[in-house]
């Protein structure tokens, strides 16, 4: 089978594309799989790093102001139509796959109009405005969440597969879980909450665990915080005017990425974080409870409705980010951790959720539209 799959911007949109690609290849190894986006996303570190071929368009998200800036991407975003058009024709795919987002723009309109079967996918419960736009052009669009069907019209077909993510349930015994929790200067006597807010981390939540930490609040448990690689220092800095050493408090790991994120995740007790696609998917995946703050002021505000489809099955409680503070959400945490059937029962609420094969589920569909 040859493959095109566009790909661009963040690991939200580029990573699932690297899990179909891997899937694709799994099944059938004689695959050729190319990637489409731009010279500016994290494509550019992990495709290549993945071991695909990255070839690269003009696409920009353009907004409503009228302004020299947009009028430029958008004459870049025109003649990126006419590259991706030539990309397509000179690799001859079997289909095209759009993850989202601008790139999906050019590579999928491209496609349909050489009848290429092409399909989209949405990680996202809020549709974005490439998935809307380009329903009519597509074969099949392929969504991660039952929520999102209902908001994607004048589609041909859509199908709710689940989203592909590296991190998976897993039931580890006691010896294992202390194991883990000793690597990170933890044990098993209190529970454990983590605490993420990204790669990129979440000013928000971190200050509201420096509060946490500064009041000395988690009397009743540990936590696991990964502050994200551009905030440890800014963090240990805060801690250190407050004469706190970031690598000696007890109860609580501090690092800035969480590089084994499944055995650490499958270890907690409560999962913190935004509301991100995949993080969603993976909290509904692993079956935890959690506590998510939706990153404001972006598109739609989607992750909103992320976070809503947990809350709505009671798997997840919700606190906007202009209400965080470190007091409610160390509320929030004990009232979680202080009535044990709650906690059961929202880590079993979670699963009601999860889509699991996700990476089957899309390759089926895959070879459905592929003539």
């Amino acid at each position: 089978m040859r493959v095109i799959i566009a790909a661009a911007g963040t690991a939200g949109h580029i990573n699932p594309g690297l899990a179909i690609a891997n899937k694709i290849k799994q099944e059938e190894k004689n695959s050729e799989i190319v990637f489409i986006g731009t010279t500016r996303g994290l494509e550019n570190d992990l495709v290549p790093r993945a071991g695909y071929m990255l070839k690269t368009i003009n696409a920009y998200g353009l907004s409503k102001k009228l302004s020299i800036e947009n009028l430029k991407k958008l004459y870049l975003t025109l003649r990126g139509f006419g590259e991706a058009k030539k990309i397509i024709k000179d690799f001859k795919p079997d289909v095209v796959i759009g993850m989202g987002g601008y790139i999906c723009g050019a590579v999928i309109t491209s496609a349909h109009s050489l009848n290429i079967p092409t399909l989209l996918h949405e990680s996202n419960s809020f549709p974005g405005r490439a998935i809307k736009m380009l329903a009519k052009k597509t074969d099949t669009i392929l969504v991660s969440f039952e929520d999102a069907i209902s908001r994607i019209k004048n589609a041909k077909n859509v199908v709710c597969t689940g989203t592909p993510v590296k991190i998976k349930r897993q039931d580890y015994d006691v010896n294992m879980k202390n194991k883990i929790l000793q690597t990170l200067g933890l044990n098993e006597t209190k529970p454990i909450v983590l605490v993420s807010g990204g790669s990129q981390g979440a000013k928000k939540i971190n200050e509201a665990i420096i509060q946490i930490i500064k009041d000395k609040l988690n009397k009743d448990y540990q936590i696991i915080w990964a502050t994200g690689q551009k905030q440890f220092d800014i963090i240990k800095e805060s801690l250190e005017n407050i004469q706190i050493n970031i690598n000696n408090i007890d109860g609580i790991k501090i690092v800035p990425y969480i590089y084994n994120m499944e055995e650490v995740a499958n270890s907690a007790d409560i999962m913190i974080g935004r509301a991100g696609a995949m993080t969603v998917t993976e909290i509904a995946n692993l079956g935890k409870p959690s506590i998510l703050v939706p990153l404001p002021n972006v598109s739609h505000n989607h992750q909103l409705y992320n976070a809503k489809v947990l809350e709505n099955v009671d798997a997840s409680k919700i606190i906007l980010n202009d209400e965080l503070t470190g007091e409610k959400l160390n509320r929030e945490i004990e009232d979680i951790l202080k009535d044990k059937s709650l906690k059961e029962k929202m880590g079993k609420n979670a699963l009601k959720v999860a889509t699991n094969n996700a990476d089957e589920n899309i390759y089926k569909e895959i070879k459905k539209v592929v003539k």
